[in-house]
């Protein structure tokens, strides 16, 4: 079932991925690895989101 709350999560983690993306396409040399770091840093963030997202829904069926 779709909530609210979960689309608003699916959307903030879209979001992210697509800044990550775009940091790393700007960056070249040693700025790369920078953009690498950016990169890992919204994935992490867009899985932390997900996984709040989840344990919300357990809570919400529980």
């Amino acid at each position: 079932m779709s909530t609210p709350l979960m689309k608003k999560l699916a959307l903030a983690l879209l979001m992210a991925m697509m800044m990550g993306g775009l940091a790393a396409c700007d960056n070249q040399g040693p700025a790369e690895e920078a953009g690498e770091n950016i990169d890992e840093s919204m994935e992490d963030a867009g899985d932390s989101l997900e996984e709040m997202g989840e344990n919300i829904e357990e809570f919400a069926e529980d």
